[in-house]
């Protein structure tokens, strides 16, 4: 889901095994939805600390783990993939003050590295490593700012893959440590004032109970506070609630100036948003209480977000009358709509992405054409085309700029390519991005490998694009196996990204990467967002399946060797279908999947996908839900439907995004239903990790593991063998 609130386990195996660990049903908790009635027999694993999920989760592993362990292929996948992931990963620099800032992991360090230097070919030296603070990596820097000035860094440190984070203060000249310290921080902005007194942030009241990641409570009446250093939490200055609005959020950007204070206000995770600002300066006593807030827009019918402001006019990015997003212009002086300007147009096809500025009066602009990245500048006052920067086919993964500065740098990924960072200097006669640093992956040959784009058919007609990567020169002859991945949700948008598990599969279990750019993320703007969402979600599932059906109609392959896999809104993308077409595929491995479409806005941050996903509350809503939700839709025993794919389900104990509760309930249920089935020969299995969350700040060797334990059960179950 989008980091600010949501945008990711047989051959010999008998049947007795399959369901060895479920219990039998029982039909104590019945659930009314407007006059239906809901068994909920497994509703006793919503409780992450009883003795009997406990026992549950502790019995499932002493199955999965062994059985994980003991795939043909996974010492020679584990061997390979350290080998392959052991090459040096960097950030785009970034200047603050008159210094450079940089990530950069040397190959196999758990965390990554923040490094500073005075000039960008002077030599580096280790600000900040994160490595040092567990042993085991799973202590994360989740996030950190460098005031305007360089003067201090504030950093959020999360443990265990938790989206709670604890804010740290030092000194940026001589790196000690400050007292100040910032608890009970989710899903929060960090924004310096420019004289470096102090920080925004949001946090949420003390609740009973626990708040360490493994708790389900739910996230509601989020503050915003100023912290002023050198002071304890407990005197923070309170500049905005929303007491009469529990689920809202709120995140405060400082403007290039330094003058104002823009609050963006959110409800869920609509790409919509109200826009609040404050005028710093017209402060006399400088920030002492709730801010004297100017509401410029107050309903959530658009998103805006800030880009920049000369003076008192500032630049939006919008989807206002443009689902492809636009540029508008706003004089806070003259705030009323009929006044605003479109500074940059909506596209007549490619969806306005990131926009930055740089150099004063530059803005360096992304757009994405078919799911492929274009860059290029513009006049700041002019909204013109300057020039297009020179990228290859894929992914702008990264950008670093600063109005002030002149320079910016910007960083190049596609399936197949590690990481290209570019360097341009503005200030230059003649400015051309020039290669700052380009990584190679010893052992992948990228000429082995070739990446195609292919437009299938949806079940209306409607033409989806998806990515296949594979080697060159495969025939069409219907024996390849394939690796499906789709999310579809969100607005977010998969593009070409490189994974070295990935270019394993197909270099050594010859097979093909298939990337489904499905309805329901951004990849072609707000339209093709909404077409996946809420009465629209089956849109979401039917394309996924028609990429299946396309990839064996064109004799890639076949579907007993198919597999498919998806994360969070993808896991529910895959319980989804794996219900719906258990013949399609040959495996399915659902990644912390939103499994319990009933009730998963009673959790932690649940209630923001209701956006997306709609409300079981709502007796129209509940009537979408209740026909896809993937634990709702399991057969029951006596089951005599086709035979499931293998199912490997991936949760783990301090994924306070999606709770683990999802998956352990449809674990169980799958099990209970499917697994009694004499048809049932492919394993029903789950994989939970401790010390571990949703994905963010997942330590190295954590994510060599889960792929190497993904990929080598997806072997087992298809039968695949390893290539040299």
């Amino acid at each position: 889901f989008p980091q600010s609130l949501c945008i990711l386990y047989a051959k010999n195996l008998s049947h007795s095994h399959v369901s060895s660990c479920s219990t039998g049903m029982s039909l104590q908790q019945v659930d009314d939805f407007h006059g239906t009635k809901i068994f909920d027999p497994y509703a006793w694993l919503e409780d992450p600390d009883s003795a009997e999920t406990m026992a549950f989760v502790e019995e499932q592993n002493k199955v999965t783990m062994p059985y994980l362990e003991q795939c043909a292929v996974r010492a020679q996948f584990h061997q390979r993939l350290t080998d392959l992931y052991d090459y040096p990963k960097y950030s785009c620099p970034y200047k603050r003050g008159k210094r450079y800032f940089y990530f950069h992991n040397k190959g196999l360090q758990n965390q990554n590295v923040l490094y500073v230097q005075d000039s960008l070919d002077g030599p580096a030296t280790v600000f900040f490593d994160p490595n040092k603070l567990s042993e085991d990596g799973t202590v994360a820097l989740q996030m950190g700012r460098l005031s305007e000035e360089c003067e201090y860094f504030a950093y959020g440190l999360s443990s265990s893959g938790s989206d709670w984070v604890t804010v740290h203060f030092m000194k940026a000249d001589d790196l000690s440590q400050l007292d100040d310290l910032l608890e009970r921080v989710k899903f929060s902005c960090l924004a310096w004032t420019h004289d470096a007194k102090g920080v925004f942030y949001n946090c949420f009241p003390r609740q009973e109970g626990k708040t360490d990641g493994t708790e389900t409570t739910s996230n509601l009446n989020q503050k915003l506070f100023y912290h002023v250093i050198g002071t304890k939490q407990s005197e923070d200055i309170l500049v905005a609630e929303f007491p009469d609005h529990p689920k809202w959020h709120s995140s405060v950007t400082i403007s290039d100036d330094g003058r104002y204070a823009v609050l963006s206000i959110t409800e869920g995770c609509e790409p919509v948003n109200q826009l609040w600002y404050c005028d710093l300066q017209q402060l006399p006593n400088g920030i002492t209480g709730l801010l004297p807030w100017v509401k410029l827009v107050d309903t959530f019918k658009a998103q805006y977000s800030y880009v920049t402001n000369e003076g008192t006019v500032f630049t939006f990015r919008s989807n206002m009358d443009a689902p492809r997003y636009c540029l508008i212009n706003i004089d806070i002086q003259k705030p009323d709509k009929q006044h605003w300007t479109t500074l940059i147009p909506q596209h007549d096809k490619d969806v306005l992405g990131f926009v930055s500025c740089v150099n004063q009066r530059h803005l360096l602009v992304n757009y994405v054409h078919d799911v492929k990245d274009i860059l290029q500048l513009y006049d700041l006052h002019t909204g013109q085309l300057v020039r297009d920067l020179p990228l290859d086919v894929g992914t702008v993964s990264g950008v670093s700029c600063k109005k002030k500065h002149s320079e910016f740098f910007y960083k190049f990924t596609s399936f197949t390519t590690p990481g290209i960072i570019y360097h341009c200097d503005l200030s230059d006669l003649n400015p051309e991005p020039k290669v700052f640093r380009e990584v190679q992956v010893k052992g992948i040959n990228q000429e082995d490998y070739q990446t195609t784009q292919v437009f299938y058919p949806a079940k209306d007609g409607t033409k989806i694009p998806m990515f296949l990567v594979h080697a060159k020169g495969i025939k069409k002859d219907g024996t390849h196996p394939v690796f499906l991945y789709g999310y579809g949700g969100f607005e977010h948008s998969i593009q070409p990204y490189y994974n070295v598990a990935y270019l394993l599969f197909v270099r050594h279990l010859g097979g093909i990467l298939a990337v489904a750019n499905i309805r329901g993320g951004g990849e072609y703007g707000l339209t093709w967002h909404k077409a996946g969402t809420l009465g629209n979600k089956q849109n979401c599932f039917d394309d996924f399946q028609c990429a299946a059906e396309y990839l064996i109609q064109e004799k890639y392959t076949t579907a007993s060797h198919i597999a498919i896999n998806g994360a969070s809104n993808g896991g529910l993308l895959v319980g989804a279908c794996v219900n719906q077409r258990p013949d399609l595929f040959g495996c399915a491995v659902a990644e912390v999947g939103v499994m319990d479409m009933l009730k998963f806005h009673k959790f932690t941050i649940g209630h923001a996908w209701t956006t997306d996903y709609g409300c079981s509350d709502d007796p129209e809503q509940f009537k979408w839900l209740i026909k896809y939700s993937p634990l709702h839709n399991l057969p029951q025993p006596p089951y005599s439907g086709p035979p499931y794919p293998a199912v490997l389900l991936l949760t783990a104990d301090h994924d306070d995004r999606v709770v683990p509760l999802h998956t352990l309930k449809y674990c169980a249920a799958l099990q209970y239903g499917v697994g009694s089935s004499p048809m049932q020969r492919q394993p029903l299995m789950v994989r939970v990790d401790t010390r571990s969350g949703h994905g963010a700040g997942k330590p190295t060797a954590k994510a060599i593991l889960e792929d190497t334990h993904i990929f080598s059960f997806i072997a087992e179950t298809l039968g695949l063998s390893w290539k040299e």
